[in-house]
């Protein structure tokens, strides 16, 4: 089963807990829109960067009404300057009903841009050489807005014309003050004809995240708007797109929002996302009862309110590798190696950087999500992270959640500043079956860690090796590596014993047949810092043994282990006596050598990006 992204089980949910909720009624004063199925429920949710979250009826086409007013709004600032739509329309919130006449008692000009007044205002200040050649250019606008061709509903259009009474007052009274300088009527019949486009839930996603986007289509990449009107649109947005409720919503939900009679809503979160709703049963201010319910839920769930979000990165994924491109610090034989190398494509390393909150850590849960088929391990590396707030931390704890399900496990790094993160990931251990999350200090632990449970772990991993086949002794033949172990020592060590401490004089060379030994250099505060771990198989000690210096780590057991020490004496006097025996442990000690440099370089090409 493919893993579902936890931003898409949150709007399931959503969904789920307000599918229910039958309260508020159609609007009736346009008797198209009465028609309308109560039933119907959408949630859109797009990102910044052109990802859609959907869930519901979000196809459903409906007509945008006042959604229309922003948008339109946009376009006359663009086709007009500031002051001149000043002077017709002001930018303060009413406080009243959408349809109410709030007009200046002196100038006659409308206090904002969202109330019907205002919004026929807007209207009469689009250019074009005639009303149809303005609404070609409303449209097309519109068009842009939502990244596809739209068309009017015109059994809408004719409704509110016909109904629309109270704005043929509104207009003719702005004729009376000059707002509107010819006859209100095509205005009228363009501000009718602009409510009823029809749109559906997706649409109104991808227009508020276009709005999100400072103006830019994030789908398709088109420009709606230029960036420098954006914000004067969203300014309006927010202290008057919700009518006489505009306070409340952005005292609890918190983002630049509209409504439409239709039962659409919009919210934006500049720089984020854009939320779009659809559910046609209205409440006593003419919002949708369950938009209203959805967009506050996603806000508090998410924590999107637009003074709780710190500035962020377009992007916090810094680098992004594999578990066979880079390995862990673990010394295994060249079979075992090429085991571990063989799967280590299940093994996913994200470093990431910056801030992660909701559009940074969407952005992460998604990839993750695309790439969780073919993997086993997600190693997320947050040394290089700022800080990780309330709405990124329930979405990786939720991540968890939906990748143990499948049998995937997170592993996290440089966590310990992170506390909220780690609260939220606590709650969720134990909850996974095959899967779940885990910690470590860095990244080489994390990796040691993937790796031995990597399918091949068995044959990576065997608790004791016959001398004869360590990869140093390899072209020896049985008689050769019998002379060699009768001249190396066999010791045995206990778990914790120190075999080479740091500083002393090199005078062995050490082959590791059973358990496991770690090379570790003493920090500055006493602690000490793992550089290497090896399993039996290998040979350690043989740098310094080489050129003759002293030990610049020390090495200790961490199992039972046992070595066989070959020293220096010996090491020269097989050179007298089977000089050709010496030759070949030399040269497979060199090719070893060769082979970590190898390693050591193709990872720090790979890490140095």
């Amino acid at each position: 089963m493919p893993v579902k992204s936890p931003i898409e089980k949150t709007l399931e949910e959503v969904h789920a807990l307000f599918k229910d909720n039958h309260a508020g009624k159609l609007p009736d004063y346009i008797p198209e829109l009465a028609k309308a199925d109560p039933a119907h429920f959408g949630i859109t949710v797009a990102t910044v960067d052109g990802k859609v979250y959907e869930v519901g009826e979000t196809r459903q086409l409906f007509t945008i009404q006042s959604i229309s007013k922003p948008f339109v709004y946009g376009l006359a600032l663009e086709d007009n300057t500031r002051p001149e739509v000043l002077a017709k329309v002001g930018v303060e919130p009413s406080g009243e009903a959408f349809n109410s006449i709030s007009l200046h008692p002196e100038t006659g000009r409308p206090v904002n841009p969202m109330i019907n007044a205002g919004a026929i205002a807007s209207t009469g200040l689009v250019q074009g050489g005639s009303s149809e050649h303005k609404f070609e250019r409303i449209l097309a606008m519109f068009e842009t807005y939502a990244g596809r061709p739209l068309t009017v509903d015109e059994e809408v259009y004719r409704s509110e014309s016909v109904t629309g009474h109270r704005n043929r007052a509104i207009g003719h009274l702005l004729r009376n003050f000059g707002i509107l300088e010819n006859d209100p009527n095509p205005v009228l019949e363009l501000y009718f004809r602009q409510c009823s486009i029809a749109v559906d839930c997706h649409d109104l996603g991808v227009m508020a995240a276009t709005l999100a986007n400072a103006g830019t289509n994030p789908v398709t990449g088109r420009r709606a708007i230029r960036g420098e009107y954006v914000e004067s649109v969203l300014s309006v947005m927010g202290s008057c797109g919700m009518y006489d409720y505009a306070g409340e919503w952005i005292y609890r939900v918190g983002m630049p929002a509209k409504s439409g009679v239709a039962g659409g809503i919009i919210a934006v979160l500049p720089g984020q996302l854009g939320i779009g709703v659809y559910s046609p049963l209205l409440d006593s201010h003419g919002n949708s009862v369950r938009g209203i319910e959805v967009c506050n839920k996603l806000s508090l769930h998410f924590n999107l309110h637009i003074f709780n979000i710190l500035q962020s990165v377009r992007s916090v994924i810094r680098l992004k590798y594999d578990g066979a491109q880079v390995t862990s610090n673990r010394q295994r034989s060249r079979e075992a190696s090429e085991l571990v190398r063989a799967q280590g494509h299940l093994i996913s390393v994200y470093e990431l950087q910056g801030d992660l909150v909701f559009s940074t850590a969407e952005a992460v849960v998604r990839d993750m999500v695309d790439h969780a088929e073919g993997t086993r391990f997600f190693v997320l590396d947050l040394k290089r992270v700022l800080s990780v707030d309330q709405s990124a931390s329930l979405l990786l704890a939720d991540l968890v959640e939906a990748m143990g399900r499948e049998g995937i496990s997170l592993v996290f790094t440089h966590a310990t500043a992170h506390r909220q993160l780690r609260r939220f990931l606590a709650s969720r251990r134990g909850e996974t079956a095959g899967g779940g999350w885990v910690e470590f200090e860095d990244n080489n632990d994390a990796l040691v860690y993937c790796e031995d449970q990597l399918p091949a772990r068995e044959e990576a991993g065997p608790a004791e090796v016959e001398f004869s086949s360590l990869d140093a002794l390899e072209g020896m033949t049985l008689d050769e590596a019998a002379l060699l172990k009768a001249r190396a020592a066999e010791r045995r060590y206990a778990a914790g014993d120190v075999i080479v401490r740091m500083g002393e004089r090199a005078d062995s060379l050490f082959f590791l047949t059973g358990g496991s030994v770690s090379v570790r250099l003493p920090m500055e505060n006493g602690a000490l810092k793992e550089l290497l771990s090896c399993r039996p198989g290998v040979v350690f000690g043989e740098m310094a043994f080489i050129d003759g210096s002293t030990r610049s780590a020390m090495v200790v057991a961490d199992t039972e282990a046992v070595c066989h020490e070959l020293g220096r004496a010996d090491f020269e006097e097989l050179g007298r006596e089977h000089p050709a025996l010496q030759i070949k442990l030399l040269r497979n000690l060199l090719r070893l050598f060769s082979a970590n440099l190898r390693k050591a370089n193709r990872e720090l090409a790979i890490l140095g990006q």
